[in-house]
């Protein structure tokens, strides 16, 4: 694409890439940590992380989410309609006060808006 005329076109490297985005993968852990903080859980009361969209394609950004949940494996929507779809279906569920096992012990957070 072109910039005040100019087409630039440029190659770089992964660990380039993580080393320019070094600030902002760090910056991703510390929207987890405060998501934990504020409702009040620690990591290990995690047991399924869903990753939907944008970032989550970034292989730096899914090595740090695992690594921070000791491995855990991460679960990624890649269509972000369906997720949104699936979200909204479980908080419905929530909200109607279904009790069965697939809904009571779930925590339906929005962790970061769709500006990040």
């Amino acid at each position: 694409e072109e910039y005040d005329g100019i087409d630039f076109h440029t190659a770089i490297t992964r660990a380039h890439f993580e080393e320019l985005g070094a600030d902002l993968f760090r910056s991703t852990l510390e929207l987890v940590e405060q998501a934990l903080r504020d409702v009040k859980m620690d990591k290990s009361n995690i047991h399924e992380i869903v990753l939907v969209d944008g970032s989550t394609h970034i292989p730096k950004v899914h090595k740090l989410l695992q690594d921070f949940f000791h491995g855990e494996e991460l679960h990624r929507f890649v269509n972000h309609d369906e997720a949104v779809a699936y979200g909204a279906a479980v908080q419905a569920a929530m909200l109607k006060g279904d009790q069965s096992d697939e809904v009571k012990e779930v925590l339906l957070l929005d962790v970061t808006s769709l500006s990040l």
